[in-house]
């Protein structure tokens, strides 16, 4: 719509509101058909950074979807069905359909022919109840990846409780806290990459850099935001709108950037732009369209 070149397109507004998400999804243009998964975080319990449900609530009335997480491979509230149930009622996401998408077994498996660290992905059964796949990202900090994204939630957020430790192990999941980091990474791209091209052009994403913790929500009690909100971004590639994200934390202004980018140099975390390129996931060369001056 503005512009012709042949780079990625990542739209952005400094606006954050649940109208807001809507417009920003009208604006790019891509139709979600079908049944419409909508991925986000649901937030550990004691987390108080994750974005709340009623910020989803226009996008999700408007595409008729249904709110989508996976069980975690660790200790917490959110590591089996029951209890991770009872935790989504507690943050109030019964107010939408809510579907944990490995509650039923055998997990399924997608492979990665050409994987960096592992060859195949596994994830919940329930994905194929979905037609397509909105992927919502809270920005943010991470303990182990260094930040996270559109990569990290296609990956470790959507992969069942084992898909998590095989991932976290790069394929040994005895190994789920011993891998280093940039495997790690390697890994986490790699099954971000079966997730793209099992939904093809059936998906979008939707970074919400707001409450920008060093933490993640999987944190119980993480640290409080160290940067003022920035905006929201959409685009068909992940790869292009966490390199945005990262790209616009670089330019800011707000001191409390150095906390955060302390982090994710700490953890390597900007290897895994590297290997989702390597892996053609998407394209680090992007058009940004800033909304607000238009």
């Amino acid at each position: 719509m503005i512009n012709k070149s042949s780079n990625s397109k990542v739209l952005f507004t400094s606006e954050l509101s649940s109208k807001s998400v809507l417009d920003l999804y009208r604006a790019y243009g891509r139709i979600l058909k079908g049944n419409v998964a909508i991925k986000v975080h649901s937030g550990e319990k004691g987390n108080f950074n994750f974005l709340r449900p009623e910020f989803y609530s226009d996008i999700v009335n408007f595409l008729n979807g249904t709110i989508v997480e996976t069980n975690t491979a660790y200790g917490g509230n959110r590591n089996n069905t029951e209890d991770h149930e009872k935790l989504l009622a507690m943050h109030h996401w019964n107010r939408y359909l809510v579907d944990i998408l490995d509650s039923i077994s055998p997990d399924i498996t997608l492979e990665i022919p050409h994987g960096k660290r592992i060859t195949k992905n596994y994830i919940g059964s329930n994905t194929t109840k979905y037609d397509s796949l909105l992927v919502i990202s809270h920005f943010k900090g991470h303990p182990m990846a260094g930040f996270g994204g559109a990569l990290k939630q296609l990956s470790i957020g959507m992969a069942s409780s084992y898909g998590k430790k095989y991932i976290h192990g790069a394929g040994d999941p005895s190994r789920f806290w011993n891998t280093e980091s940039e495997i790690f990474l390697e890994a986490m791209a790699d099954a971000a990459s079966s997730i793209v091209t099992y939904f093809k052009d059936r998906i979008l994403f939707i970074n919400v850099m707001k409450n920008i913790s060093v933490d993640c929500d999987c944190v119980a009690y993480p640290k409080k935001p160290c940067m003022k909100d920035i905006g929201m971004l959409i685009s068909n590639d992940p790869l292009a709108i966490d390199q945005a994200c990262i790209d616009l934390v670089l330019a800011s202004t707000d001191p409390g950037k150095k906390d955060l980018l302390e982090r994710i140099d700490s953890k390597s975390g900007l290897h895994i732009l590297d290997a989702a390129e390597d892996l053609h996931i998407g394209s680090r060369e992007y058009d940004f369209i800033d909304l607000d001056k238009i």
